[in-house]
């Protein structure tokens, strides 16, 4: 397999063209202490661009709203060209509760400011950035159909949303005749595929792309960890608290480690960086869009680029997902068992091509 970043697939069930890797544009500022400065934030946006990119991904509140900034200012001769997808729900007014939420005013005035921020008349894609479990879906859903019959709004998506709840959502837009959701963000990476249990085949039933974050799992992918960073707390090459915070979440785990060797292994096999294997994997899952990559500096995004030229073999693939293999659970380790199989199909011979 060997794709370019204008060789275009179709967003979930619309017909909109996007690359096979979105840019992150949660780096473009240094307003949380990292992050490119607005001449190396260029370079990043005009070197993807160049090379046939059109989908960029960013949110309201990324950077404290200078990615928006940015990307208003870097888009301003060729808008048309881009598919801009931006988020909202997070707090953008400390001590305002109404500034952040999914409710309808929290959506109107966080579009606002986007629109404002990116120089722009339209927003081609508006996630739900972070579910609350307060707001009724009607109100969103409402909310979001009148933002695009106004025309600031081309196509709607949800992140950080519970499997069941999109699905819900997606239902009763199609009964209302109300705008669909077309995408699903979703952090998803070698490291992290618990999306395989409901969220991704829920994607694929219900006709939205998935767009995973953080495909390469913080970093621990690329091989910048080592097992010395699970007892060695201070802060890593780059002067960052990364290693900090990965250690919070979790990633760095000897579990994690053993399949960022079996990564570091196969790139070695095939001459790529394990970044590109890593990227590579997640962009060949079925139902997955586009993974969005983000990068500090024109070298890194250069790197996570390659891994559109990334040609596994089977054995390959099969090694990449025996290390990094999770347990559904219940009820899905019975309906995809033999029990399973013998309860619903019995001696029938069944092809399934979805």
């Amino acid at each position: 397999m060997s794709l370019t970043l204008d060789t275009y697939r179709l967003l979930g069930r619309s017909g909109l063209r996007v690359s096979p890797l979105a840019l992150g544009a949660a780096t473009f500022g240094t307003d949380w202490g990292w992050g490119a400065e607005q001449d190396e934030a260029r370079k990043l946006f005009d070197l993807y661009v160049e090379r046939g990119g059109n989908f960029i991904d960013t949110a309201s509140t990324y950077t404290n709203g200078s990615s928006e900034r940015l990307l208003g200012e870097f888009t301003r001769d060729n808008r048309e060209d881009l598919v801009l997808a931006t988020k909202y729900t997070t707090l953008r007014r400390p001590g305002d509760p109404n500034s952040g939420g999914p409710h309808r005013k929290s959506l109107f005035s966080s579009v606002e400011s986007s629109l404002r921020q990116l120089n722009t008349d339209y927003i081609d894609l508006l996630y739900l950035h972070v579910w609350d479990f307060t707001t009724p879906v009607e109100e969103v859903l409402r909310a979001m159909d009148d933002l695009v019959r106004q025309g600031k709004v081309l196509y709607v998506a949800m992140s950080n949303v519970p499997a069941w709840q999109v699905a819900r959502m997606q239902a009763i837009a199609d009964l209302r005749g109300w705008s669909p959701l077309v995408a699903l963000e979703i952090e998803y990476s070698l490291i992290e595929r618990t999306g395989e249990r409901d969220l991704i085949p829920m994607a694929r039933e219900m006709g939205l792309g998935v767009m995973p974050y953080s495909p390469l799992g913080g970093g621990v992918l690329t091989g910048k960890y080592s097992r010395d960073d699970l007892t060695d707390t201070s802060p890593g090459s780059d002067g960052s608290a990364r290693k900090s915070l990965n250690l919070t979440l979790g990633n760095l785990s000897e579990r994690n480690f053993v399949i960022a060797d079996v990564v570091k292994e196969i790139g070695a096999e095939l001459g790529h960086t394990p970044a590109q294997i890593g990227l590579a994997w997640a962009l060949q899952t079925p139902g997955v869009t586009a993974p969005i990559i983000g990068a500090r500096t024109p070298a890194q995004l250069e790197g996570n680029l390659g891994a559109l030229e990334v040609d596994f073999t089977d054995s390959q693939l099969a090694r990449l997902n025996e290390a990094s293999a999770i347990e559904l659970g219940s009820p899905h380790n019975l309906l995809t068992g033999d029990f399973g199989r013998i309860q619903t199909h019995g001696e029938l011979k069944i092809e399934t091509r979805r």
